[in-house]
């Protein structure tokens, strides 16, 4: 069992969470890693707002609840513009709290995918690569998350 949390970005403070806990279920995006695996989710929250006030608390609280690892949800990628606090996160959750952090939750929309790709927003593959690629799925996947 491993036991994780998710951290949305709060400009989608009111999302329901639908992606990410369809993609927990189907074991799709960054949950693909959990294949075979079973799974608790012990925390569901946003970051604050920026330049991200909550992660210090959240962080904390997860793993009083038991998180192993901590997801920063796909929407801190796919917004726009993308999170620019999202390494700032990720390194202060893994050093403060020792947990694992994945960046990714459910897979990138195709018509994010497209935008961002017009936009250029992610042309940088040296800092996007690795960010993205939990969350990168085949094209039929990204349409059935558009």
């Amino acid at each position: 069992m491993t036991n994780i949390g998710i951290i949305i970005c709060d400009r989608y403070r009111t999302c329901a969470g639908g992606k990410c806990l369809r993609a927990l279920r189907n074991r799709e995006g960054a949950f693909a890693r959990y294949k075979g695996e079973e799974v608790d989710l012990v925390g569901y929250t946003t970051c604050g707002g920026c330049p991200g006030g909550n992660v210090e608390y959240t962080g904390e609280e997860m793993v009083k609840n038991g998180a192993q690892v901590i997801h920063l949800a796909t929407g801190l990628l796919v917004g726009y513009p993308p999170c620019p606090y999202i390494h700032t996160f990720k390194n202060f959750l893994e050093q403060r709290y020792g947990v694992k952090v994945v960046v990714g939750t459910h897979p990138i929309p195709k018509k994010y995918l497209d935008m961002h790709t017009r936009l250029g927003t992610w042309d940088d593959a040296d800092e996007w690569e690795p960010l993205l690629a939990p969350t990168m799925a085949d094209e039929a996947t990204r349409k059935a998350y558009d």
